[in-house]
């Protein structure tokens, strides 16, 4: 049985890039890093950046994303640090809780996210989604 998420590998083409990207821009700590890969962490997310030939430069077309916490205090601050270097947003918040979307350096979809499954499940039984079943 499964106890828990243990691991998230992000394929990436510049892997010095993206461990600035990881660890300078968003916070994670650089836990080891080799030819080919590197390991960041925050408490709870183990985050492996491999280095890959990815032909993808535009967001990836599904809605598939990874998201962070972050301290609602924090998020406005968060987003103008990568607004003044170009991170690019791809999705403006239309859901509970304040969020900002926005793109790795290849192409990833990633999310600051104040809320939680709570906070959600709550918005929820509000405002329900059509045909949403919520279990208790």
């Amino acid at each position: 049985m499964l106890t828990g998420f243990n691991h998230l590998t992000l394929s990436c083409n510049n892997l010095e890039r993206s461990i600035h990207f990881y660890s300078e821009l968003l916070g994670l700590k650089l836990n080891a890093v080799w030819a080919t890969g590197a390991y960041l962490s925050l408490p709870g997310l183990w985050l492996c950046l491999t280095k890959e030939t990815c032909q993808k430069s535009a967001p990836h077309p599904e809605y598939t994303h990874y998201a962070f916490s972050i301290n609602s205090d924090n998020l406005g601050a968060f987003r103008k640090r990568l607004q003044a270097v170009g991170v690019i947003e791809w999705k403006e918040n239309r859901s509970e809780g304040e969020s900002y979307y926005f793109l790795d350096p290849d192409g990833h979809k990633l999310e600051a996210h104040e809320g939680d499954l709570t906070s959600r499940l709550a918005a929820c039984r509000l405002t329900p989604y059509s045909g949403i079943k919520i279990f208790d």
